[in-house]
């Protein structure tokens, strides 16, 4: 079986993952919309940038947080 390795974006830090896994957990949003938040909740991320933090951790998530 091939391993996929996804590479974390140089923006993207352990406070923005945490941020989403919380964001998910309230169920305040849809995960599809939560770049709006991270872009609201973080100075430093601009509307591309959240959109990348966003993708890697849907790629992630599986991993991160196994059932």
């Amino acid at each position: 079986m091939k391993t996929i390795t996804i590479e974390r974006p140089q923006i993207c830090s352990d406070e923005h993952l945490q941020y989403l896994d919380d964001l998910r957990e309230s169920g305040v949003t849809n995960m599809f919309g939560a770049a709006s938040y991270l872009e609201a909740g973080f100075y430093e991320l601009d509307r591309a940038a959240a959109n990348a933090v966003l993708a890697y951790w849907m790629k992630t998530f599986g991993v991160r947080q196994p059932q």
